[in-house]
């Protein structure tokens, strides 16, 4: 596990922190110029010059109707930094209430971090959900 995990964490956590918040502040210098995005909702790939912009406004509407967004991670699975890029895999559990019930949704965060003015920011992730239960 890279010495380098606590700040890859940093940058992945800012980008939590703007979907529990939708504030856009824990956006600032999150994202790496040129990013490419895999999500659970549509359009389900972000990449371009608004990719951050698209991706940010769709998960407005992805989770339009649901409080309390809150996630935890797990332990790293992998943190490996090659040079000015980096790969980090995270267990993340996500929790939220929606139509008066509470749900807990899993996945897992695969990213792409890149090494841009001495900072971690993300150039890629994918989510892939693998569990959602209610109550």
């Amino acid at each position: 596990m890279s010495a380098e995990l606590p700040a890859l964490l940093a940058a992945a956590e800012r980008v939590a922190r703007f979907m529990e918040t939708l504030d856009e502040a824990h956006l600032q210098d999150a994202f790496a110029e040129e990013v490419f995005l895999v999500e659970n909702f549509p359009p389900h790939v972000f990449t371009g010059p608004e990719a951050v912009r698209r991706w940010a406004d769709g998960f407005r509407a992805h989770v339009r109707g649901a409080t309390g967004l809150r996630h935890s991670f797990g332990t790293a699975l992998d943190a490996t930094v090659t040079g000015d890029r980096a790969y980090l895999s995270i267990p993340t559990t996500w929790t939220f209430e929606a139509g008066g019930e509470r749900f807990t949704e899993t996945g897992g965060w695969a990213f792409v971090m890149v090494r841009r003015d001495g900072a971690w920011r993300v150039g890629a992730y994918g989510w892939a959900p693998t569990g959602l239960r209610a109550g």
